[in-house]
């Protein structure tokens, strides 16, 4: 079996900036929906897709992203980016990535007074990109769901 992948093991890069996370999270709302014909099971049809998630860093990796909203003279400002993480084990890979990514702050500052811990911000996401988002290199999008988008 050997060394399976850990939280431990994943790069996360957002951008062209490597940013070590405390967590992160992505979901997909895939909008698909049963059809049904005098309220019986008949199918299914395509609805909205939609892929968000949050990353939450310390203040080391906050101060990156930081720098990335001040290069862009706001964080309203800061253009979309992908972000792309991936993990090895001795025989597992795992490849995520997230395309067109607009961040926002959702908790700026999230501090324990009893100490222990290290100051946290989490940063939520929205994929923005018909290119949505690959796992291990498959698109989750058909090319035909998004031929003519661009």
């Amino acid at each position: 079996m050997g060394r399976r992948i850990g939280g431990r093991d994943f790069d996360v890069m957002v951008g062209d900036m490597m940013v070590h996370v405390e967590t992160f999270t992505a979901t997909i709302d895939d909008g698909k929906t049963v059809a049904k014909t005098k309220g019986v099971p008949n199918g299914h049809v395509a609805g909205e897709m939609s892929c968000s998630g949050e990353i939450e860093v310390d203040t080391q990796n906050f101060n990156l992203i930081i720098a990335a909203a001040k290069k862009a003279k706001s964080f309203e400002q800061l253009p979309p980016f992908d972000i792309v993480t991936n993990a090895e084990g001795d025989s597992d890979k795992f490849k995520l990535e997230l395309f067109g990514c607009t961040l926002r702050i959702s908790d700026l500052l999230n501090i324990d007074s009893k100490g222990g811990e290290k100051t946290k911000h989490k940063l939520p996401f929205d994929v923005t990109d018909p290119d949505f988002v690959r796992i291990n290199g498959v698109p989750y999008l058909a090319a035909k769901t998004i031929e003519n988008i661009r």
